[in-house]
């Protein structure tokens, strides 16, 4: 095996990326001991990704920290059998980290976070200032952002889980990533819980995917899927009791557009106070508001089948 797949521990955006076997990770480095770009691709897609920012820490500042043991052991890959779909996940994986590095030796000075920041702020549909657009230029965003949405929409399919997708074909890329993803992201989390339990049942059984039988198939049956079990939130101190709420809390915080964010806020809040309930937790965010009462709610119960609650 010449390379391995990598990602930086605590970092604003989660992207994963082709190492040679002579660099040496260092502490704050995540290494996977896979050279297929099958696995890249898979771990690059919304749906890891998704996975990853709900189950993750985050230590605060927008900063998600990816725990091995939380975001990638507990993962449930899709089941893809041989075929078209599986070597285009594949290509597109490949597409991706050579896209990516070969725009960042050609400009020294262009830098994944930055090519990250104007990637979201495209999905987001805002203007790009001066510093955004040679960054957009420089990185060739347009064909990132097509790239990944191609291997999300893959991805998905693998999964058999096209119906997520809000656009009439997955080829339309005139939709905002946040137009095709952010009323979906809640199922598509739910289903990923679903289907880590659906396979750590397997797995007591007998059955394991394994993701490389060559090498793992010789200790069949030792390593199982761990369920997703209660962890504490790698914010919170151990021993650290929560403190009392008052029953009406002040409207002090502005409820977060996005799930991502929507999750955090629910999980920093439940963390001081874990008995409390959807319509308690939403007068944090202003006057009484049912949308945001029942998607409090929905959070709650799939936080609870994470384990985090």
């Amino acid at each position: 095996m010449n390379l391995y797949i990598a990602t930086v521990e605590t970092s604003k955006h989660r992207f994963f990326t082709f190492l040679e076997k002579t660099i040496l990770p260092d502490n704050m480095l995540i290494a996977i001991a896979s050279d297929d770009a099958l696995n890249l691709g898979i771990l690059s897609s919304i749906a890891h990704v998704v996975w990853a920012l709900a189950t993750g820490g985050d230590l605060g500042g927008n900063t998600p920290r990816y725990n091995k043991s939380r975001c990638f052991d507990p993962f449930p890959f899709p089941a893809v059998e041989e075929g078209e779909l599986k070597q285009r996940i594949r290509d597109l994986g490949e597409r991706l980290d050579t896209h990516r590095k070969r725009q960042l030796e050609q400009h020294p000075g262009l830098t994944l976070t930055g090519t990250y920041n104007v990637l979201e702020k495209v999905r987001a549909g805002e203007q790009l200032n001066a510093k955004d657009k040679v960054i957009h230029d420089q990185g060739l965003v347009t064909l990132l952002k097509q790239l990944h949405d191609e291997l999300d929409a893959a991805v998905l399919e693998a999964y058999g889980w096209s119906d997520l997708l809000k656009l009439p074909s997955s080829t339309d890329f005139s939709i905002s990533e946040s137009q095709r993803f952010s009323i979906s992201e809640a199922e598509l989390l739910t289903r990923l819980v679903a289907l880590n339990h659906q396979r750590a049942a397997e797995e007591k059984q007998g059955l394991i995917r394994w993701l490389r039988p060559e090498y793992q198939n010789p200790k069949a049956g030792e390593s199982i899927q761990p369920t997703l079990t209660g962890t504490e939130t790698e914010t919170t101190p151990k021993n650290k009791k929560p403190k009392a709420q008052d029953a009406t809390p002040a409207a002090t915080l502005v409820w977060s557009e996005t799930l991502t964010g929507q999750v955090a806020q629910v999980r920093q809040l439940l963390s001081t106070n874990p008995t409390a309930t959807a319509e308690t937790l939403s007068q944090h965010f202003g006057r009484k508001n049912q949308k945001r009462t029942d998607q409090i709610s929905s959070i709650i119960e799939m936080l609870k089948g994470l384990g985090q609650v």
